[in-house]
């Protein structure tokens, strides 16, 4: 997966996935732990001018990753505070913009794309941001109501009808023929992206009209996809007109793996009160973690795609779980799993050693985590 336009310089200064925005997440976890001077953080952010705030900015890349760094870095303080009323104001104006696209094609009849609506580079992003940033905005309504609408289905080229989140194109980088389009399930590109936005934002007292139906529908669709047998229960990655993908178990990684839509209908259980869902959910990340087929296939430490997601995302499960200590207690066997692979290849954030280090530093059994860095992943 990228977030950041081609052979750019600036643009990878200002990418929260690969750049210097997302190594600043590690020294700031580091200054607010007392392991680490601010002076390195300020170095990290002053090397990403001018900030992009065009049509390709998102949570991940541009004025709105800068947002999200200097959030984390003020926290609760007067840090900053001049550079984010700047950006905040970037990121609103953005908003207005992406939302009155999105739903001129939404009128229009047409179908969206990743871009549109995902965490990485659409407006479930933006409204990560804004969850932090300004809860009670017009713009963090606004971008819940797109979602909503987002959730309702849209007529298919034979008279049937599609979900509303069906992409007309096929999985990012993942090389796979899709004649028609697909609807997308995980975390970082697909529906479970929203469904967890809609739950966090219910946790923090924010709803809009068809709040909750808007999750039902996504539930409900999930539940048609899901895969059960003696290996546990799981989701396909996507879905075409004429099948599922993959049909057997993956990587449990968070972009797209089990994992992700654990953590999002766990979250979504929570604000729906589903208890049967919940405890479903719950099970089917144990089974993750006894499942040596699918850890073996953690081949990296990373966030995205390897180790690193998944022990963090065990984490936050853990937090809320009806039995915290089945998930806490997995976490030093992980953490040798993590230390037994050799270190990524690239410095950043979301694939690179800031991330890993990040995930791995309070991976210790018993021990909750310290901040909120990952709510750029719709893990809290």
């Amino acid at each position: 997966m990228t977030t950041t336009p081609p052979d750019t310089d600036l643009a990878t200064k200002q990418s929260l996935a690969h750049g210097p925005l997302g190594i600043a997440l590690l020294h700031i976890e580091r200054a607010r732990r007392n392991l680490a001077p601010w002076q390195a953080v300020h170095q990290q952010l002053a090397s990403a001018r001018p900030l992009i705030d065009g049509d390709e900015a998102s949570l991940f890349l541009g004025a709105p990753a800068m947002a999200y760094a200097l959030h984390l870095a003020a926290a609760d303080s007067n840090r900053y505070a001049r550079a984010l009323h700047t950006v905040d104001g970037l990121v609103a104006a953005h908003t207005r913009r992406r939302l009155d696209v999105a739903h001129a094609r939404i009128d229009q009849g047409r179908q969206t794309s990743f871009a549109e609506y995902d965490l990485l580079r659409g407006l479930t992003g933006l409204g990560a941001l804004l969850l932090r940033r300004a809860p009670a905005s017009d713009e963090m309504k606004g971008v819940l109501e797109y979602l909503v609408r987002l959730t309702e289905p849209i007529p298919g080229p034979d008279g049937d009808t599609l979900p509303g989140w069906w992409v007309w194109h096929a999985p990012v980088h993942l090389g796979a023929p899709t004649p028609g389009g697909h609807a997308n399930a995980g975390l970082a590109h697909g529906i479970t992206g929203p469904l967890a936005l809609l739950a966090l934002a219910k946790r923090h007292g924010i709803t809009v009209n068809g709040h909750d139906d808007a999750m039902a529908r996504i539930c409900r669709w999930l539940d048609r996809i899901r895969q059960s047998d003696h290996r546990g229960t799981r989701w396909p990655r996507w879905v075409t007109r004429t099948t599922a993908v993959p049909t057997k178990p993956t990587a449990p990684s968070w972009c797209y793996g089990t994992p992700g839509l654990v953590r999002a209908q766990q979250l979504a259980a929570t604000a729906l009160g589903d208890v049967h869902r919940k405890r479903m959910a719950e099970r089917a990340l144990l089974y993750c973690l006894t499942d040596r087929l699918q850890l073996d296939q953690l081949t990296n430490r990373g966030l995205c795609h390897g180790i690193g997601g998944l022990m963090r995302v065990v984490q936050r499960v853990a937090q809320e779980a009806e039995n915290p200590n089945l998930f806490t207690d997995r976490l030093p066997q992980l953490s040798e799993r993590f230390l037994s692979l050799g270190p990524p290849a690239e410095t950043g954030f979301l694939e690179g050693t800031a991330g890993a280090v990040l995930a791995f530093q309070s991976a210790e059994a018993g021990t909750a985590p310290v901040s909120d860095w990952d709510a750029c992943l719709l893990l809290i």
